[in-house]
Formats: C-alpha cells, sequence, structure tokens
C-alpha cells in the first residue's frame, strides 16, 4: 500500500534524536478507537486530532481512527470514499449484511486519516444480547439507565465484531494493532482479548474515572491515595460498573498508557497497575507558530481586547489601558478542580498588593468557562454600543477638523485653533461625553445567569468583595461562554485571545494533562500552572528553572491550600513588576519551549508503546533490544530567531509600569551566550515506563 513518510521523528532542531528501530508499517494496520473520533466532546478530541497528522505521516493508508456516528459531524466532516483494503471492506460488508450500519469517510482534519463510525442507534436492537455477552465474558452487568454505559457496550461490541471479522479475513498478515483510549471504548478491548484475537492491544486513559467524581466532591486526593476504598467509594458514587469496565480495560491491555507522570501515581492506586509508557500530550505546533510574527499577533490582539475593556468599563475608564494586564482562565466549569477558587482568593491578595504598593498597573481578569445564561447582559451590549457611538462622533469631528486645518493650510495661514471647530461640534462632543456617564459599576458577568445566587465563581466574587470599582486594582470579567468571532460582545476566536492576554493561569488541583497552558506556551504566552498537572510536572521534569521561561508552577501537592495561594499570589504579584521589555523577553523564552510539546517529538512515545505491545502480543515476530527507551541526553535547544538584544530579566524591587522603560539602556547582552545557558537549563526527558516503587518527591525537589 502506498505509504507518505514525510516526515522523521527525529526532525526538530535540538532535541534528541530517535534511536529505536523504525517498526515495519508496511506489515501493519493501526486502528485508534475513541468515542471523540469527529466528535468534540471534550480534551481527548484535541489529542487525536492534532496527533493525526503525525500518525498519517507515519502510517500512511495503513492508519484508520474508529468511533461512534452522528449524522451531522459526519455531514460536515467526512468525505465518505470506499476502504483501501478489501479485508476491511469485506469486514464491514458483514455488518452490513447482519442489520448494523457503519460508515466509512476521510476526517476532514489536518492528515485527512480513514474513519469507521458505526451507528449506534442503528444496532441498539442488540443491547441485551450484547449485556448477556458481556456478563458471560467478564461478570460485569450495566443498568438499563445508564444510557453512556450501554452506548459504550454497543460501540465495544461492534469494534469487536469488526476485528473479528478483519482478523479471519487477513489470517495474521499484516497484523493489526488496536489502540483504545477511555473507558467509552474499553469494552472493546475487552471482548477482543477474551475471544483471543490476534492483536496487539494499548489502553490509554487521559484521566482515571474514580479520580475525577473523588476530586469533584473535593476530597484531599492525593494525600489519601493509597487510604481509598476503591470499591465502596465508586459504589457509593453509583459508577461500579463503569469503573469495572475501566480496570478490565487496563488490565486486559497488552500496554497501559497514560499522559502523565502524576496520572500514573494515581492510576497505579486506583486502577492497580503501573502504566507501561507515560504518552505526553502534544500539539500540531506549525498550526500555532507565528515565527517571526507572535511579537505583532501579541500586540494586535492586545489592541482587539483593549477595545472590549473600553466599551465594558465605559465610565469607568481612570485607569491607563497602556498599563493594564489581562490575565485569563478557561475550561470547564469545574471550580475547584480547575482551580478557579484559589484563584479568586489570590486575585483579592493580589488586588491588597497593588493597592498598598500605590501601583497604576492594573489587571483585567478574565473567566472563560461556559455556564448556563439566558443572554448577553443589557449592560454589556449597553458599553460597546457607547464606545462604538463615541468613536464614530470622534472620527466626525475628526474629518471636520482635519478638512478645515486642510484648506488653511492651502491658504498659507495657520488656522486658529479656537475657530476651527465651531459651536455644534464642541456641542456633539460634549453629548458624546455626557453619554458614557454610568451610576452603577462595571458588570462582573457578560451574561445573564441562570443561577446567578449559587453560581460560584460569582459566590466568591461576592465573598472577596471584587465589584470592579475604581479603587480596585484588580477588575474581573466573568464570560460564561465560549469564544467566538461573531460575538457582538468580544469578537476574538480562542486563539486570537489566548495571543491578545499576557498570562494565563491555570492553578488546577486535578488535571491529568492540561492543554491549556500548552496552548498558551506554543504562542508564546507565559502561563501558571501546578505540580498536580501533567503539564505542569512534564515542564517541572524538562526545565531547571520553568519560571525563567514563563512557566509558573504552584506547588498544590506538597503545601497547603494557603501556601499555594500565597505563592500564587506571589507569582501574579511578581509579574506585574515586570517591564515592559521583561515581558518582551519572558515572552520569546516561553515561545522557545514549543518544540517540547510538538508531536513530531512527543509521538515517539506511542511509537514505543506501539512496539510494546506487538512485542507482547507476537514475541516470536517482535522484538525490542531493550524494552528501554532510548539513553537519555540533554536538550540542545534552538534558539529563537525572534530574541532580541535585551536587559537582564531580574525584577524590580517595586512596582512600576510598563511605559517608563529607559530606551537608552544597552546592557551587555551575549545571544550565544544566553542561548548556552538555556540549553544548560532544560534537562533530559523523563524515564518511559512503570513510577519507580515507593520513590515520592519531596517538597525541596521544588524550585518554587
Amino acid at each position: 500500500m502506498p505509504l507518505t513518510r514525510s516526515l522523521s521523528m527525529g526532525s526538530l532542531s535540538g532535541l534528541p534524536l530517535w534511536d529505536q528501530e523504525e517498526l515495519p508499517v508496511e506489515d501493519l494496520l493501526l486502528f485508534e478507537v475513541a468515542w471523540e473520533v469527529t466528535n468534540k466532546v471534550g480534551g481527548i478530541y484535541t489529542v487525536i486530532q492534532t496527533k493525526a497528522k503525525i500518525t498519517v505521516d507515519e502510517w500512511g493508508e495503513n492508519f484508520f481512527m474508529i468511533g461512534p456516528y452522528y449524522e451531522h459531524n459526519f455531514k460536515t466532516q467526512v468525505e465518505q470514499c470506499d476502504p483501501p483494503n478489501a479485508a476491511i471492506k469485506a469486514a464491514l460488508e458483514s455488518i452490513k449484511n447482519n442489520g448494523c450500519q457503519v460508515h466509512f469517510g476521510r476526517w476532514l482534519i489536518e492528515g485527512t486519516p480513514y474513519v469507521i463510525l458505526f451507528d449506534i442507534g442503528a444496532a441498539a436492537w442488540n443491547l441485551d444480547r450484547w449485556k448477556g455477552d458481556l456478563w458471560n465474558t467478564c461478570s460485569i452487568g450495566l443498568p438499563y439507565h445508564d444510557r453512556e454505559a450501554n452506548d459504550s457496550l454497543i460501540l465495544g461490541s461492534l469494534v469487536a465484531w469488526f476485528f473479528k471479522e478483519l482478523t479471519d479475513q487477513l489470517q495474521d498478515k499484516p497484523n493489526v494493532i488496536a489502540h483504545f483510549h477511555e473507558w467509552q471504548t474499553g469494552v472493546g478491548l475487552v471482548l477482543i482479548r477474551s475471544r483471543k484475537l490476534p492483536m496487539a492491544t494499548v489502553f490509554t486513559t487521559h484521566a482515571t474515572l474514580l479520580g475525577r467524581y473523588l476530586c469533584a466532591g473535593n476530597a484531599d486526593f492525593y494525600n489519601n491515595l493509597d487510604k481509598f476504598d476503591i470499591d465502596r467509594e465508586a459504589g457509593e458514587r453509583q459508577i461500579y460498573h463503569r469503573y469495572c469496565l475501566e480496570r478490565a480495560a487496563v488490565h486486559c491491555s497488552h500496554v497501559f498508557t497514560t499522559v502523565s507522570q502524576i496520572t500514573a501515581v494515581e492510576a497505579d492506586h486506583m486502577l492497580h497497575r503501573q502504566p507501561d509508557v507515560v504518552t505526553p500530550n502534544g500539539l500540531n505546533v506549525k498550526k500555532f507558530s507565528a515565527m517571526h510574527e507572535f511579537q505583532n499577533l501579541h500586540s494586535m490582539n492586545k489592541l482587539k481586547i483593549q477595545e472590549f475593556v473600553r466599551g465594558h468599563f465605559y465610565g469607568h475608564l481612570d485607569f491607563s489601558l497602556e498599563k493594564t494586564l489581562f490575565f485569563f482562565i478557561a475550561g470547564r466549569y469545574e471550580f475547584s478542580n480547575k482551580g478557579a477558587d484559589v484563584f479568586l482568593e489570590a486575585l483579592s491578595r493580589l488586588n491588597y498588593l497593588l493597592r498598598v504598593h500605590k501601583s497604576d498597573v492594573t489587571v483585567v481578569v478574565f473567566f472563560i468557562m461556559p455556564a448556563k445564561t439566558n443572554n448577553f447582559n443589557v449592560e454589556s451590549l449597553k458599553g460597546q454600543a457607547v464606545r462604538k457611538q463615541l468613536w464614530d462622533t470622534a472620527q466626525s469631528v475628526k474629518e471636520k477638523f482635519g478638512k478645515r486645518l486642510y484648506e488653511a493650510l492651502l491658504r498659507g495661514e495657520i488656522p486658529d485653533m479656537n475657530k476651527i471647530l465651531d459651536r455644534d461640534d464642541f456641542t456633539i462632543m460634549k453629548r458624546a461625553i455626557y453619554a458614557t456617564q454610568r451610576h452603577t459599576l462595571p458588570p462582573v458577568t457578560t451574561h445573564n445567569m441562570l443561577d446567578d445566587s449559587t453560581d460560584p465563581i460569582l459566590s466568591n466574587v461576592r465573598r472577596i468583595g471584587l465589584f470592579n470599582s475604581r479603587s480596585d486594582r484588580v477588575k474581573i470579567v466573568f464570560h460564561p461562554e465560549f469564544l467566538s468571532s461573531t460575538s457582538p460582545l468580544l469578537p476574538m476566536d480562542y486563539e486570537e485571545f489566548i495571543r491578545g492576554c499576557h498570562l494565563g493561569v491555570f492553578p488546577s488541583y486535578y488535571e491529568p494533562w492540561g492543554y491549556t497552558p500548552g496552548e498558551c506556551t506554543v504562542m508564546g504566552i507565559p502561563s501558571v500552572t501546578t505540580n498536580l498537572s501533567g503539564f505542569g510536572c512534564f515542564m517541572e521534569e524538562h526545565i531547571s528553572d520553568p519560571s525563567a521561561y514563563g512557566i509558573y508552577i504552584v506547588d498544590r501537592r506538597f503545601r497547603s491550600a494557603e501556601d499555594s495561594c500565597n505563592q500564587l499570589t506571589q507569582f501574579m504579584f511578581s509579574f506585574c513588576q515586570q517591564s515592559r521589555r521583561q515581558r518582551i523577553i519572558q515572552r520569546n523564552r516561553t515561545e522557545r519551549l514549543s518544540d517540547l510539546l510538538d508531536w513530531r517529538y512527543l509521538a515517539r512515545f506511542y511509537i514505543h508503546a506501539r512496539h510494546l505491545a506487538l512485542c507482547r502480543a507476537f514475541p516470536e515476530r517482535f522484538k525490542m533490544d531493550s524494552l528501554a527507551p532510548p539513553p537519555n541526553q540533554g536538550f540542545r535547544y534552538p534558539r529563537p530567531p525572534s530574541v532580541p538584544p535585551s536587559p537582564s530579566a531580574s525584577l524590580h524591587s517595586t512596582p512600576h509600569h510598563s511605559d517608563t522603560e529607559d530606551e537608552d539602556d544597552h546592557e551587555p547582552y551575549d545571544e550565544d551566550e544566553e542561548a548556552e545557558r538555556d540549553r544548560l537549563n532544560i534537562k533530559a526527558p523523563f524515564t518511559l515506563g512503570a513510577v519507580p516503587e515507593g520513590k515520592k518527591k519531596q517538597p525541596s525537589d521544588y524550585g518554587n
């Protein structure tokens, strides 16, 4: 079959080369099974969508994705076509001939991978029979009222049926690898192993099922990992059957992987199996890369946010936008898991520090978390209308002024500035000024909330008293809806918004990976994360001093909540003390880390997992010289072309505004020396494989 091997896994400049023997992909078929294939319902969608390009580059037409069929998604995202493989075509025809519906085509994303989508509704008539099969196979029963578990059983049974037909057609050549994501697809893996199909299987958990439930219930999760009665906890939350499916899939798979070291520790306790490989989540950095222009993009998009702020805070715009910093938090509305509780408390303390130090820096903080709303807040819409009206008035007066000035100069006269504008012009301007008066404070939220009185963010805003008053140096804007370039309030998409902000703050308590700080990093925007997020652990293990690169890691694992909150406050206060030039230097350093998060580098861990699965499933055909990854090497990190001659990045002892930088200050600066210092500051990558038993980091191990 034709393959399009357009990329070497060691092609990224400055990162360690991959010297593991490549798999004979011409003699293999790779299938990736996930509920999120063509179905945007969570972070796993980002994983499989962004990873598709690098996988297609490696596997060509021997790579297929499997997921559920949704008519709307299929019509808008998939180009229908015939399977290129005769065995796959025959297997799908067999399923169709037995009364089930299956669709095949190319997913119209980067890489255009083949997708196989099973119609769950059309196969639901088999549900009772398949429940019996599952019970007879592994003694797991599913309640009739759990729609998600029942749908997972239908999809898993269809997947196992497909692989049975396929392996019968192939007769062991080529060999098949199936990679399953999350418990919703785990039924298929369990059935495949119980039926002894000749396949290599990989199972990835992106977050343990019980871990999410326990953290959502405000349990002291990480300090009690070894104390939980897992079966009882799952039973009390009425998810015991789901937990059983997840645990069965973990123990049936040839290779078990998870996305971060912190989740590996969690999986060891919750699922009783140490992951064989840690497979960090990456991004398609090419999509976000703006090369030399990322600093310009920051400035351009910052202007758009400033326009929104002018309208939202009309009548109270007594702070300089040139001395205003934009912070944001974004993601699912999980108040405690995402760290919004700690963030709000830290903002209250930051507001106090800025006021005590009489700082003229203002911080506008955006909460981008979707919640139930009625529609836009009338006051928010009015603010943007007032801003636009004021702009139109200024433009009209400017045109009159310019025309009269031009005519006077043509006559060779210096115009009398007292006469160049007539009384009507002054009247128009006065009316515009009066229109900007308001007798209420700028709204905290941009929408009408359905549960205003019980909403966690608004309730805590009331508690800490941050109501956007004139004396507050920290202003809050809660935007309970995903961003859109068609919005009448803040017409920006998410990428533009990130680029326009100064700092992303994500102090999560439970975050198996955390794409939001990763997206900030590849766009050169500093961010705050924690050592309880996969991203934070990844950066901590790769970089000696993450904060020098704009990655601030809050210790929420070994410090108390009070100490963590104080640490977050200090990070934000220190950031506010930086000059404009220091922030530019820091953004350059942050952007320098983007290659670490590129799938062209991180996909190697998936390659390792597949190779390991083949060795365990077919030991007579596939062997590895060593089950360990290649020897660790220090990173020789590329120096970004955008780094300008700069001052040292030392912080001032007291806050000062960004426009007071001494432009004549030319400190000695050696770019080669700076790049060498950065190279030495980057550590070797973490070790793949199981988490060493008994090893536990101490608080002193963290450089925060």
